[in-house]
């Protein structure tokens, strides 16, 4: 039997915390072995485990696996949250590219130099209530089921819900508009595997703050 799979990124959210948030809903348990200085960065490159030199990196069912999207699609797979024919797995792949899209914006914002922080917030907020949010409300509209594609949870229902709560971090008023996404929140934030990984004291990352930029830009300095 494999053993869990152990998840190589620094103590904070990045590009590993989609990969965590669709782990815990697959239920899924997993390590994590937490880069704390450059020298850990590097002896994973040295010793050949990054293929392109970059984490996250996953070791998971005897594999190496980097580049987020790939770890992403192969956790999906295994736990059935990918759809059940091609075209369910087309519709839930452009989904979660459009979560990809605006998350990216908002993973890199406590990043931001101070001077730039206040325009991108505002470019954060009037993108969510104005392009992504309406489109995957309309989505939800249109077929009246519970989740995004087939009436069933899939991998594209768990990355929402993670930029939802990610989202309403920075503008808490983000939803007001939209009760069918609210609705869908509180649907997977009540399935049992993602009421145990919200609780406090889960390995869900909190807010990358101060000590965690500094933390991170010393890691990859």
């Amino acid at each position: 039997m494999a053993g869990k799979p152990i998840l190589h990124y620094f103590d904070g959210r990045g590009r590993m915390e989609p990969i965590r948030w669709l782990l815990a809903a697959a239920g899924e348990e997993f390590e994590e072995k937490l880069m704390k200085t450059p020298e850990d960065l590097k002896k994973l490159r040295n010793d050949g485990s990054l293929m392109f030199q970059q984490v996250p990196m996953v070791e998971i069912d005897g594999m190496t696996l980097v580049q987020t999207r790939a770890i992403l699609n192969y956790i999906a797979a295994k736990h059935n949250l990918y759809g059940k024919d091609i075209k369910e797995r087309a519709l839930i792949d452009m989904y979660s590219e459009g979560v990809a899209d605006l998350n990216e914006m908002v993973m890199y914002y406590p990043f931001l130099p101070p001077g730039d922080k206040d325009g991108r917030l505002t470019q954060i907020k009037e993108k969510a209530r104005n392009r992504y949010f309406p489109a995957f409300e309309k989505v939800l509209k249109s077929h009246g089921q519970d989740y995004l594609v087939g009436n069933r949870l899939s991998k594209a229902d768990v990355l929402l819900t993670e930029l939802i709560y990610h989202t309403e971090e920075l503008d808490s008023t983000v939803l007001a508009n939209f009760p069918l996404l609210k609705a869908l929140r509180t649907r997977v934030s009540n399935l049992p595997t993602m009421k145990k990984f919200l609780q406090p004291g889960s390995q869900m990352k909190p807010f990358d703050d101060e000590k965690c930029v500094e933390a991170v830009k010393k890691i990859f300095s």
